[in-house]
């Protein structure tokens, strides 16, 4: 067992195990990538230090300076964790649909965290993107924006393809992960294309997301929707449509369910984000069945016990 010098050393290496229970069809080798093993709880951690220290390279980042951005919460406690040992100080801001977890767990961490409205446009000046810029300009703060930095991309080309391609000795049929800033997705993506170009690599994306329709150029219909962490109103530069093969829609109601089905099989607790990619992962074994399949599953479900876990709260929001 190895001892890290500080936390940053545990980032990545995460493990994969099997979904033998939740998975209908004998003939598909369902694995789960468990990226809630990093220090932070998700797969966030990854590009957290990689955009500080890209900065800190580009002398964009001296200890003691301000980094705000705008976020759903996990690229904040990457980014958190990342500043704590480094010497910087951190402010958020994020939309208010994200878990009470969530905003809780960054104010831990020390962040100044900024609540702003969901259901605004991203130009908007109350948009969590657009108060992140304005707090930018007036502390001064340096702003990574995980949606158009390259070091979101290639933390993910560099290590996370990396280990499935060696965790699985290169004998996979397709990857599923969750469409966001897509940087996850791109890096992975573009890695295992490289290595084997028959690789189907799979996004999911919920119902009023941009990326969908974007992707095969149909009328958008863009709207508000309950999952976290995956789906835009935007699409990022860090997204690269090149290395996808299929985006599959997914809504707010199987997404839901299927996180507390995963939980309940498998004893796996993840967010409405993993049971997105999950719901889409079982698709594709349906389609192809035979092979193996790597699913990614982005973080812990314990910040979302007051939503995915919570049955008040389902109930109020229509998804049981």
């Amino acid at each position: 067992m190895r001892v890290a010098e500080n936390l940053l050393g545990l980032i990545g290496r995460t493990p994969m195990v099997t979904l033998n229970r939740i998975n209908p069809v004998k003939g598909v080798r369902l694995l789960a990538k468990l990226e809630y093993f990093n220090p932070g709880g998700s797969v966030k951690d990854r590009i957290g230090i990689a955009m500080v220290e890209a900065a800190e390279r580009a002398g964009k980042l001296k200890p003691g300076d301000w980094i705000v951005e705008p976020t759903s919460g996990n690229t904040g406690v990457g980014l958190c964790i990342a500043a704590i040992l480094k010497g910087y100080r951190v402010v958020f801001t994020m939309p208010d649909k994200v878990s009470p977890e969530k905003i809780d767990l960054l104010k831990a961490y020390g962040a100044e965290v900024v609540v702003c409205p969901t259901a605004v446009a991203p130009e908007d000046p109350e948009s969590y993107y657009s108060v992140a810029k304005k707090i930018a300009q007036e502390r001064p703060a340096f702003l990574p924006n995980q949606y158009e930095n390259s070091a979101n991309t290639e933390a993910h080309y560099r290590a996370t393809g990396p280990e499935i391609w060696e965790q699985t000795d290169g004998k996979l049929e397709a990857f599923i992960a969750g469409v966001g800033t897509g940087g996850t997705i791109s890096g992975i993506g573009r890695f295992l294309k490289e290595k084997n170009a028959q690789i189907k690599i799979i996004g999911a994306d919920p119902e009023g997301s941009m990326i969908y329709t974007e992707f095969y150029k149909l009328p958008r219909n863009v709207h508000t929707y309950l999952i976290e962490g995956i789906g835009e109103d935007i699409i990022p530069g860090t997204l690269d449509f090149k290395v996808i093969d299929e985006i599959v829609r997914v809504y707010d109601k199987e997404s839901y369910a299927m996180a507390r089905e995963l939980a309940q099989k498998e004893a796996i607790l993840t967010g409405s984000s993993g049971g997105a990619a999950l719901v889409a992962a079982l698709r594709c074994a349906e389609k192809i069945r035979r092979g193996t399949l790597v699913v990614l599953i982005p973080d812990t479900g314990r910040q979302y016990l007051s939503k995915v876990y919570s049955e008040r709260w389902l109930r109020e929001n229509g998804l049981v």
